[in-house]
This record gives C-alpha cells, structure tokens and sequence, in this order.
C-alpha cells in the first residue's frame, strides 16, 4: 500500500516567500514489516552482494555502555515479547510467566564484547529506480549502507556506504557473516521493511535560517496557534511546515537538540548535503501532522511489539534522528555521521 503524506495546514512560502528558494525534495522511505528480496529497496533486508567480494567489518573502538548481546538474542527476545503482547491476557494477569520471565532476563544478560572485528549489518538498500532524485557514480544504480551497530566514539553506529552496478552482480552472497556483537538493547537491529518511497518538499529547519526570519516564523506560528491550547505554538513552522520526520533521502537536516555548524568534506572543503536519515519513528506528539494517511486509523485488534511510528524498530540516542551527510562534489570522499 503506498504512503501519502496529508498536505501541509499552511503554503509557508506564500505567507513567507524567502523561504521558496530554500525549497528541497525529501523522499520520505516509509518503511513498513515485509518481506524485502535482494532484488527490492527496503530497510533491513537482504543485500544485493556478490560472493566473491570479502564482506565489510568494523574494527574501530566501541564503547559498550551496557554489555553487548548477539543478533540471536535480539531477535529471539523480540519474538518472545511480540507473542506476549499479542496473546489474550485476563485483566491484571503478568505479560510474562515466570519461566518466560527467565528467558528474557537470560537473553538481555548479553557478554563480555568480542575481541577483533564486528561484521557489518545491513541497514538500507535503495534502488535508483525506486527514489526520485537519488543519483550515483556513472553505471551504479543501487546504494547499500551497512553499519556496525554498537556505540562508537560520536554514540552513533559506524556506517559504510556502497554503490555498485546492480546488473554486474553475478553469484550472490546467499548467507552474509553476522556481528558478534551489537547494542545492549537491540536499537540498531532493524526489522526487515519494505518501502513505500513518496516525494515531499521540505524547508530549513528554523535553526539552519537568518535569526530574523526564524524570529517571525516563531512569531507568526504562536499567532497561528493562539487558540489551539494543544498546538506547538511558535514551533508550528519547525513541527509541521519545514522538515519531515521518519526514514527519507535528501532534504533538510532535523535539528532539535543542537544547534547545525559547519560541516565539510575534510578532502575537499565542500559543504556536505543531507544523503540519508534514518529516524526513531515517523511521528511522535509533535509532529502528528506528518503521518500518512493510510495510518491515521489504529488498526483492529491487539497491538504487537513494533510501534506503527517505528516499523523497523530502531532507537538513535533518545529518540533522534542519524543523518549520513556526502560531499556533493565526489562520491568517493568520505561522509559524515550525526546525530540530530
């Protein structure tokens, strides 16, 4: 099912026209649970790698602030708690019996951390074809990025990005390593998604704007506000009118907890430019006014482990955003990683 994001309340460039030649198309990813082949775009499906090419590892420093665990034993605790919630259960009775309560303590118990390199996991796989906008090297029309996912020293996950000639590929890699070692609580395992890819148009955060001009943008969304007691006030503009939440390529920076400096490529000097974001959820009580359509309605019956916000059930920090910056002047200078 496509995603369709509602119109905007307000055509902020009208009201404020200085703010149209800061216009940029965002394509909003929608991931949702599916079940992504090597040959579609998704969010933490399989790769398109061939067999012969040795797969990525991490052997930079990681900082564990809580012990790590294995991929098994996130993905069996999520099973465990995903037949709990959706199980029938008496008024009062416990989410887990007390043997099932043993399990998941032993799962969530983790290890002392591996010794050596961590393999890589995939974390999105985007087709050209399929993302208005996204461009590559001549010939290579597929993007793979991959991570390690344990804290390193900017407390983010340490991404890889590949592009390759997807045509070019010839035996695939069929049963790819998996890290000895990830996050305590699972945060950077994504669920396996399918996308739903839809252009939308986005401008500046009011932090990446003229301090004049974000002042009256403050100024004229509390006036918008001022008889709504539930609405941002003057935070209208930055919720509902500039930067889209969620999963997407291109567009704008979501600043919210620090302020945007400058960021260049260190071989170069070029500006860097937004490439991907990868969001804790699609929306959130601020930013209601960005969810889809197709998932206004809470849907029938008990809800699982998975939040509708957060199909592919990953976490960045408390709930922000990591934004993978290039350099738009060559795909082979290095990128950037920041959390947002």
């Amino acid at each position: 099912m496509p995603r369709t994001t509602p119109p905007r309340p307000e055509d902020i460039a009208s009201v404020f026209p200085e703010l149209a030649p800061l216009a940029r198309q965002a394509v909003r990813l929608h991931p949702r649970a599916g079940r992504p082949s090597v040959h579609d775009s998704s969010v933490g499906g399989p790769l398109l790698w061939p067999a012969d090419e040795e797969w990525p590892t991490c052997a930079e420093e990681h900082h564990n602030w809580e012990p790590p665990v294995s991929l098994d034993d996130v993905r069996r605790r999520r099973a465990l708690l995903e037949a709990a919630w959706l199980r029938p259960r008496e008024p009062g009775e416990d989410l887990l019996d007390p043997d099932r309560r043993a399990y998941l303590d032993k799962l969530q118990a983790g290890h002392p951390a591996h010794a050596g390199p961590n393999a890589l996991l995939p974390v999105a796989q985007l087709y050209l074809r399929d993302v208005p906008g996204l461009a590559g090297p001549e010939g290579a029309d597929l993007l793979q990025v991959l991570w390690c996912p344990l804290d390193h020293h900017n407390g983010l996950p340490a991404a890889r990005v590949v592009r390759r000639n997807a045509a070019s590929v010839g035996e695939l890699l069929t049963d790819p390593p998996a890290p000895a070692d990830v996050e305590h609580y699972g945060n950077y395992v994504p669920e396996p998604c399918v996308l739903h890819p839809e252009a939308v148009t986005e401008y500046p955060a009011p932090h990446e704007l003229p301090k004049e001009l974000a002042d009256r943008l403050h100024d004229w969304g509390k006036a918008q506000q001022e008889d709504s007691e539930a609405g941002p006030g003057g935070a209208y503009y930055q919720y509902a009118l500039s930067v889209s939440p969620g999963w997407k390529v291109g567009g704008w920076g979501p600043w919210s907890f620090c302020d945007p400096w400058p960021m260049h490529c260190e071989t170069c000097d070029a500006q860097y430019r937004p490439l991907l974001t990868i969001g804790s959820a699609e929306w959130d009580g601020g930013s209601g006014s960005w969810i889809p359509l197709e998932d206004r309605e809470e849907p029938p019956g008990p809800a699982g482990l998975r939040s509708r916000a957060n199909p592919p059930m990953v976490t960045i920090g408390r709930s922000y955003s990591m934004q993978i910056y290039v350099c738009p002047t060559s795909f082979d200078h290095p990128h950037l990683e920041v959390m947002q």
